[in-house]
């Protein structure tokens, strides 16, 4: 997850292990009822014709070749840059307007997405609480950890927070500027990308869960499932050209192909790879990809460049399979979401974290015993101690978008997404904020690094399965409220 460590991923197909979006449970309203929806019609439902609404985008560079823009006045990347860091804003006006953010970094801190929200806001007229803010995660940017005697490059910091004003400020200026011209219609294609990367989480002959260091022959098998849906969302103009894109998939970004410098990593470079087929500014949405990597074990992994052509050529196939995303309300629902700081037996921690590193890492195994043993000693007083994070929810007619705060495990990302109402609903992590890994409660009874107690992993076992109990009550909260009429429906 962070940049302290380099972890080694496996690589096999996951197979057809995608949602379906088919299960139409109504099961009761939970979760906190406090907080809004905010609607607006983009269409009516029951149509089969694509609704026209307002969109553009937009972006910003964040690398040191753009200082003057970011006002900036010290630099950031110390070593080379193999493509871009970018802000990139997409907004969506159906009477009432949205944006969404992506950055390339690792995290968005919490006071940095409330900032820039707050500053995009008022320069644009978007409610706060339409803007969602996510991380690409990648692991070869500007440190942005914060916590033992780790501390967040401060300059980086800044520049994400300018570069998302400034993106989504230039979006809606290109929007209200075109006027005829900024009229897109909204579509939606998906397609499957099963190859980059697969469920992590590997079960070794000793029992441990993997985390690096170990080699495939002591591999027994993976621990839960992977999520291999990619989606796209498209604004495409009367002239046939994008006015924006956006790709939503689940793997941890991490894989660079320069060997020195800082790199977007291979989402990132496979969004800019689509800007420059498509002339569009095209977002990376990550989605439920806690418990998934690319290289596993050592010497495995698909190699960096190999992920960029295969993720665009699944980006290219979804887009072949546009179909409108609306007509239907267009809706945002916020909801506060309480969690607890997990307790733990400090023992019982220190022997799992000592026990993998001295079989698999003893090179290391004192100084990591160390900072995780610091970590726990941070924590200890905060134990039990309950918090408040966002969740998010966008409607776009029959497309759901579902904004969590961190790094949900598949297990979790796939039964919300199955017991979503909505025909189609993307999961987009590290939104808004960054609370760790959300790992399911196998995954806890099984172990490894993502679930070893630390500010990485620092929920009360239960806590995912209560955030997707929360996001389908919000998703069946915005469904009832106004139900699609579905091509062929009476």
């Amino acid at each position: 997850m962070r940049d302290f460590t380099r972890r080694n991923f496996v690589l096999t197909a996951a197979g057809g292990l995608g949602a379906l979006a088919t299960s139409r449970s109504r099961a009761a309203q939970r979760g906190v009822r406090a907080g809004k929806a905010t609607a607006a019609r983009a269409g009516q439902p029951g149509g089969t014709t694509a609704t026209k609404v307002r969109a553009a985008s937009a972006s910003v560079k964040l690398t040191d070749d753009n200082m003057a823009e970011l006002h900036a006045k010290a630099k950031v990347f110390h070593q080379g840059w193999e493509a871009e860091f970018r802000a990139n804003a997409l907004v969506l006006d159906a009477k009432q307007r949205i944006c969404l953010v992506s950055l390339d970094s690792i995290i968005v801190p919490l006071h940095v997405a409330q900032s820039a929200a707050k500053r995009i806001a008022a320069g644009t007229g978007i409610p706060e609480d339409h803007v969602l803010i996510c991380a690409t995660h990648t692991h070869r940017g500007p440190g942005m950890g914060d916590f033992v005697s780790v501390k967040p490059d401060a300059e980086y910091l800044r520049r994400l927070e300018e570069g998302s004003v400034l993106a989504a400020v230039k979006a809606v200026a290109a929007m209200d500027s075109a006027k005829a011209a900024a009229q897109s219609t909204v579509l939606f294609g998906q397609s499957q990308e099963a190859t980059v990367g697969r469920n992590s989480r590997l079960l070794l002959k000793e029992g441990m869960i993997g985390w690096d260091g170990y080699e495939e022959r002591g591999v027994v098998r993976p621990t839960g499932p992977y999520d291999p849906d990619l989606y796209v969302l498209a604004l495409r103009r009367a002239d046939g050209k994008y006015g924006g894109l956006a790709f939503n998939h689940s793997v941890h970004n991490i894989g660079h192909i320069r060997k020195d410098g800082m790199s977007p990593c291979f989402y990132g470079l496979a969004a800019l790879e689509v800007e420059r087929r498509h002339g569009a500014t095209t977002l990376f949405l990550p989605g439920a990809f806690g418990s998934t990597h690319n290289i596993t074990y050592n010497n495995s992994g698909v190699p960096a460049a190999e992920c960029v052509h295969r993720v665009v050529d699944a980006i290219e196939e979804a887009l072949g399979r546009l179909q409108p995303a609306l007509p239907g309300p267009v809706q945002v629902l916020n909801r506060q979401f309480t969690y607890h700081v997990r307790r733990f037996d400090e023992a019982k921690e220190a022997r799992a974290v000592k026990s993998y590193l001295e079989k698999y890492a003893p090179q290391r195994a004192a100084s990591q015993g160390e900072w995780f043993r610091r970590m726990r000693e941070q924590m200890a007083p905060h134990r039990g101690e309950p918090r408040q994070a966002r969740l998010q929810v966008i409607r776009l007619g029959d497309l759901a978008l579902v904004g969590v705060p961190g790094e949900m495990f598949a297990r979790l990302g796939l039964e919300l997404r199955r017991r979503s109402p909505f025909r189609h609903t993307c999961i987009i992590g590290l939104a808004n904020e960054q609370i760790g890994y959300i790992p399911d409660r196998k995954a806890y009874a099984d172990g490894g690094y993502q679930t070893w107690a630390g500010w990485h992993s620092m929920l009360e076992v239960g806590t995912g399965e209560t955030m997707v109990d929360q996001a389908v009550a919000m998703l069946e909260e915005l469904y009832e409220a106004s139900p699609p009429q579905r091509r062929g429906a009476s």
